[in-house]
């Protein structure tokens, strides 16, 4: 069983993976069972996504090829770690394939499996990404 500062960690070790935008390197950080779940609706990317592959290859691929190689980047502002299960504020930023700057603010839940991300739910400024892709 992993601490709460070792769950942390792996979290910290996603996120920074996650930011160089080299979904190879972040596949491995997934549990194989991995769920990702989109709260807000009708967004790109909406709703629960599930398995290891199916997240990298049905869900961010598409999502992160609508911004610029290697972006958006995301940055923790708060962390907080209990047991298997991790908080973070997070902000996303970068620029878009459109040409718009993204600047969002996110909210994710985490939870650690066997070391790996097992699952994340994920809230965020849903108007802000309505407006951004259909204004």
């Amino acid at each position: 069983m992993t601490t709460p500062e070792t769950n942390a960690q792996i979290v910290r070790d996603f996120l920074k993976t996650l930011s160089t935008g080299d979904l190879e390197r972040v596949r491995p950080l997934f549990h194989p069972d991995a769920i990702w779940k989109v709260m807000p609706k009708g967004i790109p990317g909406e709703g629960e996504h599930v398995g290891r592959d199916f997240i990298i290859d049905e869900f961010l691929a598409p999502v992160r090829g609508m911004f610029d190689p290697g972006e958006p980047k995301v940055a923790i502002d708060t962390l907080i770690a209990q047991g298997k299960l991790v908080a973070a504020e997070i902000r996303g930023f970068g620029h878009m394939k459109n040409g718009k700057e993204y600047n969002n603010s996110y909210c994710w839940f985490f939870e650690v499996r066997d070391g790996m991300v097992y699952s994340i739910h994920e809230y965020m400024d849903s108007l802000y990404i309505h407006n951004l892709v259909n204004g």
